[in-house]
């Protein structure tokens, strides 16, 4: 069985997480620090490949009232690329409040200033990953 992965696009932080090998928890989690998409996709190729991925779900990033604006168009086609480049299936998942979700949690948890912000992505590919993860296993 392959791995999911879960991606939160962004302009110069990419958020991944990688499921365990059941695909039913968030195993590993790590933020791609870059503004050029290609640099992006490659290092994603390179965790698809290490972790042996098999799908993935990037994050779509929706208003409140479930309109779309100008970063779901990029991240639709950031997940359009990414599914031509790896030859994956690339799931679009709704991303509405993970973000404020993550900050939340590393607020509980005592992570403030620089260190909130090379992990807040992170932990919101994870919630991502989490979300799609508990769809598939209904």
């Amino acid at each position: 069985m392959k791995r999911v992965m879960g991606v939160d696009f962004g302009d110069a932080r990419t958020g991944v997480a990688v499921s365990d090998l059941l695909c039913s928890i968030v195993g590993s989690a790590t933020v791609i620090h870059s503004r050029n998409t290609d640099k992006t996709i490659q290092q994603l190729k390179e965790l698809i490949q290490k972790h042996d991925v098999g799908e993935i779900a990037v994050g779509l990033p929706k208003n409140m009232n479930g309109t779309e604006g100008p970063r779901a168009e990029l991240c639709r086609a950031f997940a359009a690329r990414l599914e031509e480049e790896t030859g994956l299936k690339v799931v679009l998942w709704d991303e509405r409040r993970t973000t404020v979700e993550a900050h939340n949690i590393l607020s509980e948890h005592n992570y403030h200033g620089k260190k909130r912000k090379d992990t807040v992505d992170a932990v919101a590919a994870s919630l991502i990953l989490e979300g799609y993860l508990a769809f598939r296993g209904r």
